[in-house]
């Protein structure tokens, strides 16, 4: 599994957070966000959860130079990075973490608690990794999260009673995978609880994939609300 980290410089043992890709796969955009959470004192890795079929990725610009969204691509370019996305479910994310997990041991990062990000199918992952090791992650973030609730038998929903620290999720108030029904049954699991924080913002007029700063539908207001908050659980949980 091939990847990218960065982190503070100097000598010192840093706190882990795993920045999970979106449907795109990995590419600068993304390694900008990894470089802004590891300037905030942090060791950032940034998988590539397609590293089974390669290094796969996907840009396609409007005249503005901007990445377009993904609705917009052609039908056939939408089913095949669709494709890609099958293969990875709660089996492949929890030998992935655990192979990120070995890998950090040799690594400037302590054992202490870890956080993670993901965008779009990333915030599923960010739900799996809380699950999969609650123990170690305990600072979590979903923005724009993908099928977080569904009808399958391991459905991240189904499993929120392992999570354990903090989660924080940003929806789009216009994603059609933050519809009222999902955004009900998640409050529904993860409010409440005294082992679980869980913070959430639905930002009014944002679209799927608003946090991406490279995107035509960034919402930068939106996206930096989401950082605020999440660079708060992040020094709650993980400290700096």
């Amino acid at each position: 599994m091939d990847g990218y980290a960065a982190h503070p410089d100097g000598a010192g043992r840093f706190a882990l957070v795993v920045l999970f890709m979106d449907i795109w796969g990995l590419r600068e955009e993304l390694f900008a966000i990894a470089r802004r959470v590891a300037a905030q004192g942090y060791y950032c890795v940034v998988p590539n959860l397609y590293y089974r079929k390669g290094k796969l990725r996907y840009e396609r610009r409007n005249a503005a130079g901007k990445m377009v969204s993904f609705d917009t691509l052609p039908a056939a370019l939408q089913e095949e990075m669709r494709g890609h996305t099958i293969a990875l479910n709660r089996q492949t994310a929890r030998a992935d973490i655990a192979a990120i997990l070995d890998f950090c041991r040799a690594e400037p990062v302590d054992d202490g608690a870890a956080g993670s990000v993901g965008l779009c199918l990333g915030g599923r992952f960010a739900f799996h990794a809380a699950q999969e090791f609650p123990e170690r992650f305990r600072a979590n973030a979903s923005l724009h999260g993908t099928w977080l609730v569904s009808d399958a038998a391991d459905s991240p929903h189904r499993l929120a009673h392992l999570m354990r620290g903090e989660i924080y999720c940003g929806y789009g108030g216009d994603d059609r995978f933050a519809a009222p029904a999902v955004l009900a049954e998640l409050a529904r699991v993860l409010g409440g609880r005294g082992d679980l924080v869980y913070r959430f913002n639905i930002h009014a007029g944002a679209g799927h994939g608003y946090a991406l700063p490279d995107r035509d539908i960034h919402d930068h207001a939106a996206a930096e609300l989401d950082w605020r908050e999440i660079f708060a659980m992040f020094e709650r949980q993980l400290g700096r």
